[in-house]
């Protein structure tokens, strides 16, 4: 596939840009991170689709039907992606099956191609062969991650006595081997970046070696790792009701109590988020 070009027919292009949110563990706020992409990059105007490859738990398709159920309920129009499953298949052969994957991933993109400017593709936690057909898509990879050493043993395996990295863990071979394909595929790249969530707001020894862990994947592998969302309430609240905290003004907040300073740091991180995530149409648009 060649490289994305936002506007390239009618201001919507013939190829969308690719953001995967990809992570073989569960409870990193993967689906969350992947909503509020989704509804910042709406509010900017560009038109989005989405495509949920966890068929069984649809996290972020059940986000974006909570979204529009509370705008029904409540005679709302916010702006809302173009949303897409794309189930596992349910043939014996393993041969098969990932023909039949392979067919039903192009014919989600065929359906959105031409008709958005990106498309948001949200993966199981697990290691799948439509998880590993998106991650090769991808022009930008969003890896969540809690601020542990728990969840970096997805990235790395890791020396526990001086905590230096002593080689990738399976899933960073997975992108690596990922980055190969799209690479012999179309000659593209795939920019990698791990979104560190949760991260605290106190100095402590664990996250210095966190960072010292990252700094150095970041050396060895080429992956850039960027702040994510904090710990807080509100995103739970939000989910319910298909809401991120693009939605949330000023004046009403949440159920008309205006915002808290928490919900004003929270829309400080996701404005920090996603300028981080340095999306080249994003900056094209900009400049």
């Amino acid at each position: 596939m060649p490289d994305s070009e936002i506007g390239s027919k009618n201001g919507i292009p013939d190829r969308p840009y690719l953001i995967v949110l990809g992570n073989e563990k569960g409870g990193s706020g993967k689906s969350t991170t992947a909503m509020h992409i989704v509804v910042s990059l709406l509010a900017e105007g560009y038109k989005v689709g989405t495509i949920d490859l966890d068929a069984r738990q649809k996290s972020l398709t059940r986000y974006i039907e909570n979204r529009r159920r509370y705008c029904e309920a409540n005679g709302l129009s916010l702006p809302m992606p173009t949303e897409l499953v794309v189930p596992k298949s349910e043939l014996r052969t393993a041969d098969a099956a990932e023909a039949d994957e392979k067919s039903r991933f192009e014919q989600a993109y065929g359906a959105l191609a031409g008709q958005v400017d990106v498309v948001v593709i949200d993966c199981p936690g697990s290691d799948t062969y439509l998880s590993r057909l998106a991650h090769t898509a991808a022009d930008t990879l969003v890896t969540p991650v809690n601020d542990s050493f728990v969840d970096l043993d997805l990235l790395a395996h890791i020396d526990p006595d001086t905590h230096a990295v002593k080689g990738p863990s399976l899933y960073a071979e997975m992108v690596w081997k990922a980055r190969q394909r799209r690479a012999l595929a179309d000659g593209g790249s795939i920019d990698w970046v791990v979104l560190r969530n949760r991260v605290s707001t106190l100095h402590a020894k664990n996250k210095e070696r966190v960072e010292a862990v990252l700094s150095e994947l970041n050396k060895r592998i080429g992956v850039r790792y960027i702040s994510g969302l904090g710990e807080r309430v509100i995103y739970r609240e939000l989910f319910l009701r298909g809401l991120t905290l693009i939605d949330l003004k000023a004046e009403g907040g949440l159920d008309g109590q205006g915002l808290s300073m928490s919900h004003v740091a929270a829309r400080q991180e996701l404005r920090a988020l996603v300028k981080a995530l340095d999306l080249p149409f994003r900056m094209a648009k900009v400049s």
